[in-house]
């Protein structure tokens, strides 16, 4: 069934014959407003390589059945290398004349193996094309992701294990609540990013089927093999519907989303880094490779990293939304709003990629003063709830009991301007006469801590064994 001569697309007249490729309905040029318009060769030339693989598969697959000659094949196979080889060294002619990176392929094709190169549109549309482009691209970013997320959690998990037993204050409200260690703390964010890398891979496995072969939007006639497209291109599967082969941008979206919640995660992780930052706080120090100065106040060390690494999850979050908008009111199949996809997610992963790694950067950077956390870790009667806990367990009365009590403790702790720990054993007693010496073992920071070691809990050998766990989740 392969076929020679002419393209069938409008001809053998094409890029120089002075037509756009898709002139054959057209006589008269477009507005130069229009062609600024529609033109996306500027951004879209990111899927080149995207789109040299899905028109080498798309060739050999069109060999395969027979729809074009081995000489023809071959011929554009070597012309694909040839651009390919020319990207590469920078010298590809990218032309704003031929809108896109498809027809910038296709028309430099033209210009190196001739007519044969008007063969290789042979049941495909740009539709589809880009629709594969623009899924290869998502794809390989949640890939890249994900490895860069398990950087960062390697990264936290060395600090958390150094910090095993630092001890610091844990903050509900941002007031201080049970002492906790500083590693329990940082093995809270390695879990998020866990589930953060677990959405990408989830979307991954979503969008890895190949609209590849679901033409414009109804299918083709020739009888292509989209199987084996598909698998040549690493998908699982082709897409079992053409009209949602082309339609649908929800990979990009469902990528965008998990960035998006990806991003705040580092945006709340960044912000405590601002905060430990500070003086009142001193818990945390950043070397000069993640601070910057002030022009005008020599002392000053600014955590701006950690400052824009907040700042850029509201891109992310901007991305997710402006696809959303573009997708919202379009009809089935492809509207030219879907040109609109991919400066929001090209731009949503590159945030995204700074972002990971300079809070790896940070994070490896970081020292802790541990000296100073593990005195704000008994401030603000935060052992409280280790004395009601020994009140139930040792006296055995309801909990509700010993909060009643507990909080008269605070409030005598407060009149005297003293801790918990250092209450006399007769004010004790006053608050209920069964108490006894017993009650100081529970009322020091690391005894809070050491006691809680319930799964998941901040007892230093609990820590250490969600360490243990991650580690080999990463190996």
């Amino acid at each position: 069934m392969a076929t020679s001569g002419s393209s069938g697309q409008g001809g053998d007249q094409g890029p120089s014959g002075g037509q756009a490729m898709w002139g054959g309905r057209f006589s008269a040029k477009p507005a130069e407003m229009m062609q600024a318009i529609n033109v996306s060769i500027g951004f879209d030339k990111r899927l080149a390589a995207q789109d040299l693989a899905g028109s080498r598969a798309h060739a050999a697959m069109l060999a395969a059945q027979g729809i074009v000659s081995a000489a023809d094949e071959a011929a554009i196979q070597d012309g694909l290398s040839r651009i390919e080889a020319e990207i590469a060294e920078g010298t590809f002619p990218f032309r704003d004349e031929f809108e896109d990176i498809h027809m910038n392929v296709e028309a430099r094709l033209r210009e190196l193996i001739g007519p044969a190169a008007g063969r290789l549109h042979t049941a495909r549309s740009r539709n589809d094309q880009v629709a594969l482009d623009f899924r290869m691209w998502v794809r390989e970013a949640c890939d890249r992701t994900v490895g860069q997320l398990q950087a960062l959690q390697r990264s936290l998990l060395a600090q958390a294990e150094a910090h095993a037993e630092t001890l610091m204050p844990g903050f509900t409200h941002l007031q201080p609540a049970q002492p906790v260690t500083f590693g329990h703390h940082l093995m809270a964010y390695v879990e998020m990013f866990g589930r953060d890398a677990g959405r990408f891979a989830d979307a991954r496995a979503r969008m890895n089927e190949c609209p590849l072969g679901a033409a414009a939007l109804a299918g083709s006639p020739f009888p292509i093999d989209r199987h084996a497209t598909a698998s040549a291109l690493g998908f699982d599967r082709p897409t079992a519907n053409s009209l949602d082969s082309v339609s649908s941008r929800d990979f990009a979206l469902e990528a965008l989303a998990a960035g998006a919640i990806c991003a705040t995660h580092l945006s709340r992780l960044a912000e405590e880094i601002v905060v430990w930052m500070t003086p009142q706080f001193g818990f945390i120090r950043l070397s000069d490779a993640f601070t910057t100065g002030s022009s005008i106040m020599p002392q000053k060390k600014n955590p701006d990293a950690a400052e824009l690494v907040r700042a850029k999850a509201g891109r992310m979050l901007a991305a997710f939304t402006q696809l959303a908008v573009v997708m919202k009111g379009l009809p089935l199949a492809y509207s030219k709003d879907m040109q609109e996809d991919k400066v929001p997610t090209f731009e949503a992963f590159d945030v995204l990629d700074l972002s990971i790694g300079a809070m790896t950067g940070m994070i490896g950077d970081l020292s802790a003063n541990a000296g100073r956390m593990a005195a704000a870790a008994g401030a603000g009667f935060s052992t409280a709830t280790d004395l009601a806990d020994w009140l139930v367990r040792t006296l055995d009365m309801p909990f509700r009991d010993a909060h009643h009590v507990t909080g008269a403790a605070v409030k005598r702790a407060e009149q005297l301007g003293c801790d918990l720990a250092d209450l006399s054993l007769d004010e004790m007693k006053a608050l209920d006469p069964r108490i006894g010496e017993g009650v100081y073992e529970v009322l020091t920071p690391a005894a809070s801590a050491a006691s809680r070691k319930s799964y998941g809990g901040t007892a230093p050998d609990q820590v250490r064994s969600q360490i243990a766990r991650w580690k080999d989740v990463l190996k």
